[in-house]
């Protein structure tokens, strides 16, 4: 089932596009420097800073999958959000002065000054590959619904999101990327609000019989408090995963370091943390509202959930790489192959079914622009953050001579050319191979996150610590984790059955983290009490 876009709707996005070009062309002279293309000068208003943080946050998997999680369940992802402040105080009293102060533009410079150069090279190599992962994931996702509602070509959508992303962000370099970031987070929010005031408009009692209905059916639950089940998304897994995953972004990620250090003053980048991060709190519980609205919209308008199971189905079709064409989804969503699609398939595509089904001209227009702008945001953020490290942690690491800015300008042109290139071919291998690189990409961002956030706090919490002993810890800890990822998986061996990790996925990156510092805490009293032993002796 498709629908055609009409041509004010055209005309809204055409023109978002073109917008977003032209900024990143007026930033083209700011940005001469390799100083101004990473990190701005050191210049930028901490409001700025902190709008394309809170950008960064927001991807198309969140902005189309978080009120989908509200449709099919309940609030429990918002306990995720709820860590942030507590990330954001430790970013702001710990690692924005680190940074500043040291003058670092790479995040991954202080793990060569504690552990040597394996550890910062361990680190941005993971992170440039994950940004390859992360790009071609986003923009496979933002344009799967565009084409299966609206019988858009995938790798034209693709193509033209990777182009325009990629030509903005080597245009205008860090500047551009957080102007542009700071301009689709506006968008973000607008789309959000408008989309809300439509399908409240469409329940009866307003917004008072969607919290009537959603207490009714405890769809404001936050997850069971219980202390002893670890195996399910209750409330205390999902928040120290939660912890530990934004402690992940404001100490670790390239992408969010390089925002705090682009403000112009300590002050600024305090500013923009805490923007960043309590704007993203509001806007979780948002999504998630939308979500619930949806629920109840959609039970009140239950003769077009056919259509939405429809949409499910031609997109099954497309990852399966069948003929779609002609092809009546429609009546085979009535039939038993419709009975047959899970709750979780439907939901992620309420939103995009509501959008193009129930919004005025010109408005859904807008809506689609907020989805290329979620993933236009993450996509020129992986983009300046890798071409970042590329120059500092590999050319100018291991160039003999001090590169002129000349010279360090063309790398950082041709490494945003080159990851914007790799981004979008996997987007484009990701139409036939989807399921499969998908699962890919979420275990291996679990496992070598567990391991960088863990290295990087032992380095700081135990100065005693030596080299020798944070490459065993890392490769108990990639041992620890990817066995809790691989045995929740097909490819674990049947026979093993019994010893498949009880824990919730959520938890790797929580227990990678553990393994590592109590490990590092662990080696530091032995190696403690050899030395008082020794002294004692002589």
């Amino acid at each position: 089932m498709k629908f055609q876009l009409p041509l004010l709707d055209w005309i809204v996005l055409i023109g978002y596009f073109v917008g977003i070009l032209l900024v990143g062309l007026s930033f083209y002279r700011r940005t001469r420097t390799s100083d101004q293309f990473t990190a701005a000068g050191r210049s930028l208003p901490g409001w700025l800073c902190g709008l394309s943080i809170f950008a960064t946050y927001v991807s198309s998997i969140s902005y189309l999958g978080i009120p989908g999680k509200a449709f099919a369940g309940n609030w429990n992802p918002l306990v995720a959000s709820l860590a942030l402040p507590l990330a954001a105080a430790l970013a702001v009293a710990f690692f924005l002065p680190y940074y500043r102060g040291k003058g670092y533009v790479s995040a991954y410079a202080m793990l060569e000054d504690r552990f040597g150069l394996w550890a910062r090279l361990y680190a941005s190599t993971l992170y440039l590959l994950l940004q390859i992962a992360r790009m071609g994931v986003v923009m496979y996702l933002m344009a799967l619904p565009m084409a299966v509602i609206f019988g858009w070509d995938m790798r034209t959508i693709i193509l033209i999101t990777g182009v325009v992303v990629t030509f903005y962000s080597w245009l205008g370099g860090i500047v551009a990327v957080i102007w542009t970031d700071a301009i689709q987070a506006i968008v973000l929010l607008v789309g959000i609000l408008v989309a809300g005031y439509y399908v409240l408009d469409g329940v009866p009692g307003g917004w008072m019989q969607v919290v009537q209905t959603g207490i009714e059916e405890s769809k404001f639950s936050l997850g069971s408090f219980s202390w002893t089940d670890w195996t399910s998304a209750t409330f205390w897994v999902v928040l120290t995963y939660g912890f530990c995953e934004n402690l992940r972004n404001f100490a670790i990620d390239q992408s969010y370091i390089q925002r705090y250090i682009a403000a112009g003053s300590d002050s600024e980048g305090r500013r923009s943390i805490y923007l960043g991060a309590l704007t993203y709190l509001p806007v979780a519980a948002m999504f998630l509202f939308l979500g619930t609205s949806f629920s109840v919209f959609y039970n009140l308008h239950a003769d077009e959930l056919p259509a939405v199971k429809a949409i499910v189905l031609r997109q099954r079709a497309m990852q399966a790489g069948e003929a779609t064409e002609g092809v009546d989804f429609l009546a085979l969503a009535h039939s038993s192959a419709g009975e047959s699609i899970e709750l979780a398939r439907v939901a992620d595509q309420v939103f995009p079914h509501f959008i193009a089904t129930h919004l005025p001209q010109g408005v859904t227009g807008l809506l689609i622009a907020a989805i290329f702008a979620a993933a236009m945001s993450t996509v020129s953020t992986s983009l300046n953050s890798s071409a970042t490290l590329v120059m500092s942690d590999f050319y100018q690491r291991f160039r003999r001579h001090k590169p002129g800015d000349r010279e360090l300008m063309y790398v950082l042109h041709l490494a945003t050319a080159c990851w914007g290139l790799f981004g979008t071919l996997l987007a484009l291998a990701l139409i036939r191979y989807t399921d499969s690189a998908l699962d890919m990409w979420w275990k291996l961002s679990s496992v070598i996150g567990a391991g960088l956030v863990g290295l990087f706090l032992a380095g700081l919490v135990f100065p005693s610590l030596s080299n020798r002993q944070a490459v065993c810890l890392v490769v108990l800890e990639t041992l620890i984790v990817g066995y809790m990822t691989l045995s929740q998986t097909d490819y674990f061996p049947s026979q093993w059955e019994s010893y498949r990790s009880p824990l919730h996925p959520f938890l790797a990156i929580v227990i990678g983290t553990l393994v590592i510092l109590l490990g590092a805490a662990l080696c530091v009293a032995v190696g403690g009490r050899k030395q008082d032993s020794h002294g004692a002796s002589s």
